[in-house]
């Protein structure tokens, strides 16, 4: 069994753009139950299917399967629910770790998170200066609940 150890971050200014580089993706998800969530992802010329469990604090099992992208493109267009998350992931090596930034499109236009993947919860962690507000714990963040209920639908209560 695979588990993810993962901390998300608002991202504040643009210092971060220096030095980044971005990839487009789109995803789409199957279910976005509490006990699971099953993600179609098409980026670039790979597809992804991404099985994850219920989460306990910032760690949850996660199972992800290269899958053909003419398949995850069938499954995004017909078998997704709506909206898709687009967004461009820019990956920045600070401090040793490679932190994920994700500038978001579409309904989630305006916000940009970053997340990094541990090896242990309790890992010492030095933030990058671009690092705003932890939003690990704030369910509103997780991907399926942006799909669910767009970032422009809240943003002005967060």
């Amino acid at each position: 069994m695979s588990n993810e150890i993962e901390r998300r971050f608002l991202v504040v200014g643009d210092e971060w753009r220096q030095g980044a580089i971005g990839k487009a993706l789109k995803q789409g998800f199957l279910s976005t139950t509490k006990e699971r969530v099953v993600r179609v992802r098409v980026w670039g010329d790979d597809a992804f299917l991404t099985i994850k469990g219920a989460a306990v604090g910032v760690t949850r099992a996660e199972f992800e399967y290269a899958i053909p992208k003419a398949d995850a493109e069938f499954m995004l267009e017909n078998l997704c629910l709506r909206p898709f998350i687009e967004k461009v992931r820019h990956k920045i090596l600070h401090d040793g770790l490679i932190w994920e930034l994700d500038e978001f499109f579409g309904e989630n236009a305006g916000l940009v998170m970053a997340e990094v993947e541990l090896e242990r919860e309790d890992q010492p962690l030095n933030l990058p200066s671009w690092v705003g507000k932890e939003v690990s714990l704030d369910g509103r963040y997780q991907n399926a609940s942006l799909a669910e209920r767009p970032y422009r639908l809240w943003k002005d209560e967060a």
